[in-house]
């Protein structure tokens, strides 16, 4: 990477080489932090950066470099804390899960109740205990909440296999459900997730210091 640029990279999709080729999301957060090139770098936690890359690629061109003023926030949000996975599938799900065709609605109800159980655990809650998020969204669909429900009684999910599995697809399923959604402005909805995201991981991460985006999910 060069050590002096003649102006900040345009945001664009995919990977870059280096920053006079444009820059995705996490690579110019990368470049902000003083870390090597990279869409993985080690300043943001790995979820979090999935979802960032995801909304990076799918926000159209005009609209992309609206996600600029959020990358100074996403830096320095890393922890081997497993409530952050569980947050941030579940703030997604809860995001799509109002808007999403149908024919998706079951995997996102399935997604919210896997971040639910995971957090519940967590904290040594009762099995089924429930956000008021979580409930908002999954009264919305109350079929596919019912069916979801009786698939999460009979599929246990290990830490494990949540951190692996679980979560990475609730972000990606989140991300196409809106991207697919009949809505009027997928762009924006997709930026508000991302900044609402970076807002609950920075109230787990860094309790107690203000933060510039949404209020975190409360649990």
């Amino acid at each position: 990477m060069d050590s002096h640029l003649d102006h900040m990279p345009v945001l664009s999709r995919g990977r870059h080489r280096n920053p006079k080729r444009g820059a995705c999301f996490m690579e110019l957060a990368s470049y902000l932090a003083g870390e090597r090139w990279s869409d993985h770098p080690a300043c943001t936690h790995p979820l979090l950066a999935a979802l960032a890359r995801l909304v990076n690629d799918n926000t159209g061109d005009d609209n992309r470099n609206k996600l600029i003023g959020l990358v100074p926030s996403i830096i320095g949000l890393n922890s081997d804390d497993l409530r952050v996975d569980a947050v941030i599938a579940l703030r997604c799900a809860t995001t799509a899960l109002p808007v999403a065709a149908a024919e998706r609605q079951l995997a996102l109800a399935v997604s919210v109740l896997a971040a639910e159980e995971m957090l519940a655990r967590l904290d040594g809650a009762p099995s089924g205990r429930l956000s008021e998020v979580g409930r908002r969204a999954l009264e919305g669909v109350p079929k596919a909440t019912e069916q979801a429900r009786r698939f999460s009684r009979a599929a246990k999910i290990t830490e494990r296999g949540f951190r692996r599995y679980a979560a990475p697809n609730a972000v990606q399923l989140s991300v196409v459900g809106i991207v697919q959604a009949c809505v009027a402005d997928p762009d924006a909805l997709l930026r508000e997730l991302l900044e609402s995201a970076i807002a609950d991981c920075a109230s787990l991460i860094r309790p107690g210091l203000p933060t510039t985006t949404a209020a975190p999910v409360r649990i």
